[in-house]
């Protein structure tokens, strides 16, 4: 990774004070619902983007949801924590994703698409990993905001913009222009926020998942899935999809699971 990268991560700021105090709530096993919306009220910010993304249609709630705690009830603790960290993570690092060709809004639509994704996937498989996953697959390309950001400073924009349209795996650019990829960035940032090493791990092996220590293997293979069925120029195309299907087959992983989850999601979007 370039020195400059790595001293702009040592650099970043510290989680603003709700989202450590989300952390620890959810991490307790003492504390409830009521105890992450007494958290989260009083930030607006996270109060609008909890509202914002329960009132979307990928999550396809039946009813409008207008009180934080109607949001947290039907959204649950681990996925109220992993919507509240993802965005104000994108608001700390200043998100200019113009480098990649896509809005921040869009960026933001991945993002949760992603996660969706992993959460219709394997809630019918294994609630506890769908709810580590759900997490990862949200945040899993942190890393593009900084990279993005270095992309803008060296002023060569243009050129890996026009870089990154001739390929499908856009890693192998990243790793051109800044030697590191988005999943290896990324677990450098939450490294840097002393985030746990397994979910740190989960993200940095995305790229490489047989490389993965054996008990994160599966959750490495899952988020590289994910990723590879939704990616951020063109998110659940036909082709995309194709891949991604192969690749979790060839792993072993629940592939009509999966394939159930996309078409939950795609008839979400029609």
């Amino acid at each position: 990774m370039k020195s400059s990268m790595i001293n702009s991560i040592k650099s970043l700021p510290p989680l603003p004070k709700t989202v450590i105090d989300m952390q620890r709530v959810c991490n307790d096993p003492n504390s409830s619902i009521s105890d992450l919306v007494k958290t989260v009220d009083h930030d607006p910010m996270i109060v609008a983007n909890l509202l914002k993304a329960a009132n979307s249609p990928l999550y396809s709630f039946r009813r409008e949801i207008s009180s934080v705690a109607q949001a947290v009830s039907l959204f649950g603790m681990s996925m109220t924590r992993s919507i509240g960290l993802g965005n104000s993570v994108r608001k700390l690092l200043n998100v200019d994703m113009e480098p990649y060709g896509i809005s921040s809004e869009h960026f933001a639509e991945i993002s949760s698409m992603q996660a969706v994704l992993a959460q219709k996937w394997y809630s019918q498989i294994d609630r506890a990993k769908a709810d580590k996953l759900f997490l990862a697959a949200f945040l899993q390309e942190t890393g593009k905001i900084v990279i993005a950001s270095y992309i803008i400073q060296e002023d060569v924009v243009t050129s890996f913009k026009s870089d990154i349209e001739m390929v499908i795996d856009i890693s192998g650019v990243e790793r051109s222009y800044v030697e590191a990829t988005t999943a290896e960035v990324t677990a450098a940032i939450f490294t840097h926020w002393n985030f746990d090493h397994e979910f740190v791990q989960m993200i940095e092996y995305s790229d490489a998942p047989e490389k993965a220590p054996d008990e994160l293997k599966e959750l490495s293979m899952v988020l590289s899935v994910i990723k590879t069925i939704i990616p951020i120029h063109d998110p659940l195309a036909e082709r995309a999809i194709i891949q991604g299907l192969k690749k979790a087959e060839s792993a072993g992983l629940n592939t009509v699971a999966l394939q159930k989850a996309i078409d939950a999601i795609l008839e979400q979007n029609s």
